[in-house]
């Protein structure tokens, strides 16, 4: 493949600005139920992450901040990066409407650093979907720590990329694991949270960060690993033989060998 140097970060801020609407409206958000207080964090990140009262914490790739903002709600002074203007300005709005003090700047995650003009981060917070759509996982490490002040943390939620192996319809394998440099090239109508919905931006380039490049890019950069946690749930139901058992939680059925389907990790910047 040749070119996509040129064009991936384009083409992928084009299908997210078109969707940003799409998501904002949409059940699968719910901002109505968000505003009225609730809880859009996962629990386990909750209790690994802790108290956030008075810390500075900035979202990498926040897209319209839901997440962002629920930890202002939790006390946090929130600042929140994504390249797509449609979605800061959602941000912004969301924030404004929920009487939350938030900071929300446009920029590509690899200029996080001059777009923040700041390296004094208590916690650096992102996942879920976001590393897919970055090919450079050593590079977005050193960003991460350059944020972060001494003694402040990442931490990361993010969906098991052992999953990307299987297909949509069922658990056969139908993708190779290890992570390449060459982007996997998808053309897919609508959306995760709308899969009906009519989108015209179909194309996205996405690369699949094995457990081991996302561990050795952090240690790479300098940060200290204290948790590694795998989780047999995930938020969508990724293939049929799901079954929804919370507002947003899907496992394999009980009694089928259960697989990793998301984990976390918290690592340290040293003193």
């Amino acid at each position: 493949m040749s070119g996509w140097r040129e064009e991936w970060r384009n083409t992928n801020r084009d299908s997210w600005d078109e969707r940003v609407p799409i998501h904002v409206s949409g059940e699968f958000y719910d901002v109505e139920g968000f505003k009225a207080g609730a809880e859009r964090l996962r629990p386990f990140e909750l209790a690994e992450i802790g108290d956030v009262a008075g810390k500075d914490l900035v979202h990498l790739q926040c897209h319209f901040g839901v997440d962002t903002l629920n930890w202002a709600r939790r006390g946090a002074r929130v600042t929140g990066l994504d390249f797509s203007a449609p979605a800061v300005e959602a941000a912004r709005k969301l924030a404004g409407e929920m009487g939350l003090d938030a900071t929300f700047a446009q920029s590509d995650v690899y200029e996080a650093v001059n777009a923040l003009d700041r390296r004094d981060f208590d916690v650096v917070y992102t996942g879920l979907g976001a590393l897919i759509w970055l090919p450079d996982i050593e590079r977005w490490a050193e960003i991460v720590a350059e944020l972060l002040r001494p003694g402040g943390f990442l931490y990361l939620a993010e969906f098991h990329p052992f999953t990307d192996v299987f297909g949509d319809d069922d658990l056969t394998v139908e993708h190779g694991y290890f992570h390449r440099e060459e982007p996997t090239v998808w053309d897919e109508p609508g959306t995760y949270a709308d899969l009906e919905a009519e989108t015209v931006n179909n194309r996205t380039f996405e690369w699949n960060h094995t457990l081991s490049d996302v561990v050795n890019a952090v240690i790479g950069a300098g940060l200290t690993v204290e948790l590694l946690n795998e989780h047999d749930y995930t938020l969508f139901p990724s293939w049929p033989i799901l079954e929804k058992s919370g507002f947003d939680t899907f496992r394999l059925p009980e009694g089928t060998p259960n697989l990793p389907l998301m984990y976390s990790l918290r690592a340290r910047r040293p003193l």
